[in-house]
């Protein structure tokens, strides 16, 4: 199988790592800070160098902004940032031996900011050198497109698009996991939403709803539950490519304003069926 680091970005999306989708530990992380590190990690991605030893990136305040906010201040980046730097995630990966290794790594391992609020402002960044080799051997991947990422404002729904765009192409359509994996690979915070109706109401439907309707992936998902008063136990996604016209809708839906739009897409939730 062909490496990540040999595809190429095209219409579909870039080739997001398996191994940066199925990180653990990034429950501090919130959509925006999410989307922006997409866009840091297709930028280094797209350059080639991303194997290079030495390799560090320059790309202006700008461009990372500009699908986020029409706001002129850089701060709301420089906050992404910081956390991109502090925050320690998880990464399961295989060694040159294909034996599984677990990392435990900072997204970033630097940044240097210009300390101007222009649009020639730039910000140089660089990967840390550990994670950029488990990547280099990465041979499973998703195309992410940094403008649905951007569109989106739950965390949740990031992770659930991600988890899709990894598994889109896949023989089967369906997949089982644990509850307690589910939580992990969807960023929640340990212990929140222990009860299966919050899990649902806070997590679940803000990620159905943003990803069916602001990406081009449908998704259903159901909570199975061994009976009525038992605690929610395992966790079936099932997705598909969209198709006509409700492609079309995700579509123009992204092109609109953000205004309005949490309310626009409430008017269409679909129902979450816990069984």
């Amino acid at each position: 199988m062909s490496l990540t680091l040999s595809q190429k970005t095209n219409a579909a999306g870039f080739p997001k790592p398996s191994e940066l989708i199925e990180i653990t530990g990034a429950h501090q992380l919130e959509a925006s800070d999410r989307a922006i590190q997409n866009m840091l990690f297709q930028h280094a991605h797209d350059s080639g160098r991303m194997s290079n030893p030495d390799a560090e990136w320059e790309i202006t305040f700008a461009e990372i902004r500009r699908p986020l906010s029409k706001h002129e201040s850089n701060d709301r980046v420089r906050a992404s940032l910081d956390k991109l730097m502090s925050i320690q995630v998880v990464v399961h990966y295989l060694n040159a031996r294909g034996e599984p290794r677990t990392m435990k790594t900072h997204l970033l391992e630097f940044t240097d900011t210009d300390d101007r609020d222009g649009d020639n402002a730039t910000v140089l960044f660089g990967i840390p050198k550990k994670l950029r080799t488990a990547l280099a051997r990465s041979n499973r991947w998703g195309r992410v497109r940094c403008e649905v990422t951007y569109a989106m404002t739950s965390k949740y729904a990031i992770s659930l698009y991600e988890m899709v765009c990894l598994r889109i192409n896949m023989h089967t359509c369906i997949e089982h996991f644990t509850i307690e994996r589910f939580r992990e690979l969807m960023g929640v915070p340990p212990n929140a939403y222990a009860d299966g109706q919050d899990f649902r109401r806070k997590v679940i439907e803000p990620a159905v709803l943003e990803v069916n309707k602001l990406s081009d992936m449908h998704v259903d998902i159901e909570l199975k539950r061994k009976h009525a008063r038992a605690p929610v136990h395992e966790v079936v996604v099932v997705w598909r490519k969209q198709e006509g016209e409700e492609f079309r809708a995700s579509m123009q839906e992204r092109d609109r304003s953000k205004v309005g739009r949490k309310a626009r897409l409430r008017g269409k939730i679909e129902a979450i069926t816990v069984a």
